[in-house]
């Protein structure tokens, strides 16, 4: 693999994360217009904007923020790509919700749900790679598996239970799609964390921080 100047793995860093986190956006909308069912967090920011009347990214971004806030005690630290995912990801999602035409035909449904889970590994495997910082979400649930030395897989299990049951009681949709969500998201995402790693700097060494431990991947 032929090695980049440092300002170029910079570029192509920078370029990887903004994309990434434009087309987790883009892929959660796809989600919601298939109307069978949502990731973990988006099940609750559904279920915020149906209460609250807000678009459903300017919820997510909402939250974003008031999970960032909760890092402060669980001293974590954002990076570049921790801040930028509060606001491109809402963004995209409403952006492409306004795009996107309406979907009734259970086939379009389906198309558009699979197309979404696929995006969503591509934007995983994009952001992450690009070694900017953990999404406000994603450093909740490491922070948490630190502070209490509870294991990754238990402190995810319980966030997404807790978001998952009161998104759902707020209105938000459940459905096959949140499983098929949960049960692709993993492989997909360590398929594309290979395909978008970043090339060797000129020095021999790698682009990618080690900072973010594969099995953390949640949501940006």
């Amino acid at each position: 693999m032929s090695s980049l100047s440092a300002p170029d793995r910079l570029g192509r860093r920078l370029v990887q994360l903004y994309t990434g986190l434009a087309l987790y956006g883009a892929s959660s909308a796809l989600l919601v217009e298939s109307g069978l069912g949502l990731e973990p967090w988006n099940v609750l920011h559904q279920g915020l904007a149906e209460l609250t009347g807000l678009t459903i990214g300017v919820v997510s971004i909402f939250v974003g923020a008031a999970v960032l806030l909760l890092w402060i005690p669980l001293r974590q630290r954002p990076g570049l790509g921790t801040v930028s995912n509060v606001f491109v990801v809402g963004l995209a999602m409403d952006g492409t919700l306004a795009l996107v035409p309406g979907t009734h035909g259970l086939t379009a449904r389906v198309a558009l749900l699979v197309a979404g889970i696929v995006l969503n590994g591509v934007a995983t495997g994009l952001y992450i790679a690009a070694s900017f910082g953990p999404g406000p979400r994603d450093g909740l649930m490491t922070g948490l598996h630190r502070r209490t030395g509870r294991s990754i897989r238990l402190v995810r299990t319980a966030i997404e239970l807790a978001v998952v049951a009161t998104g759902f009681a707020l209105g938000g949709t459940v459905g096959i799609g949140t499983v098929l969500y949960a049960v692709a998201i993993g492989p997909l995402a360590q398929l594309f964390l290979r395909v978008f790693a970043a090339p060797a700097a000129s020095d021999g060494s790698t682009a990618v921080a080690t900072g973010q431990p594969e099995e953390a991947i949640l949501r940006p």
